[in-house]
């Protein structure tokens, strides 16, 4: 059930991914607003599904983060006005970084190109890539009421077993190197989605370097949730 609905998620995607435009953020090209818009709702959903097949509840395994982190849900309905002040934050420390922002309710998803962050078939963070985190980290133990799923995604290069086990290698060391940085380990989750959630044609090499990337996926924590 949990590849089916990936699938069908990753088709979604796949036929969003059409015009591109110039990001005034980055200064990379990214989808058309409304190509984007639908791209970004597949991205979460996936990332949601995952949380929801999790062994605990959702609720429950929030209750055991903020226990863990020792901190707080986002109280009422301010919501909105964390996760846009967080937003303006991450723009503002990304701008010209090469890492798209993206907002989707009231979720935040960082889209970290992989020609970036890693060499090619490699797990280790390019080190030019530490100072792009370090930015990233302010702003994550500043607004620490949200839950980080850190997500692997590949091209199609290769098997599907070896996409898969780069894909989750590569989330877990942004991870530890979030740790590193003294985010709560119990805020961050990790998964490895291969290459079954491509954004582009991995028929050409532009594409596939596209759908070589990490995202991070910043989920508040709110008194319902």
């Amino acid at each position: 059930m949990k590849k089916l609905l990936i699938a069908s998620i990753a088709a979604s995607v796949l036929m969003t991914s059409g015009c591109e435009t110039f990001d005034a953020y980055t200064g990379e090209k990214k989808t058309s607003s409304t190509a984007k818009g639908a791209g970004i709702g597949a991205g979460i959903g996936a990332v949601l599904a995952y949380m929801s097949n999790k062994k605990k509840s959702s609720k429950d395994r929030k209750k055991a983060m903020l226990k863990a982190a020792g901190i707080g849900a986002i109280a009422g309905g301010g919501v909105g006005y964390y996760m846009d002040t967080q937003e303006a934050k991450l723009r503002q420390q990304l701008r010209s970084s090469g890492v798209s922002v993206e907002r989707d309710g009231e979720n935040i998803r960082l889209i970290m190109p992989g020609d970036i962050t890693f060499a090619t078939g490699s797990s280790s963070l390019n080190a030019s890539f530490h100072e792009v985190l370090d930015s990233v980290v302010l702003v994550l133990n500043e607004f620490n009421k949200t839950v980080i799923v850190v997500a692997g995604h590949t091209d199609s290069q290769g098997s599907n077993e070896f996409n898969k086990s780069l894909s989750e290698k590569r989330a877990n060391s942004v991870a530890d190197y979030l740790l590193s940085k003294q985010v709560v380990e119990a805020r961050i989750e990790t998964v490895g989605f291969g290459e079954d959630m491509p954004v582009a044609d991995n028929g050409t090499a532009e594409g596939r370097s596209l759908n070589r990337r990490v995202e991070l996926s910043l989920i508040p924590i709110t008194e319902d949730s």
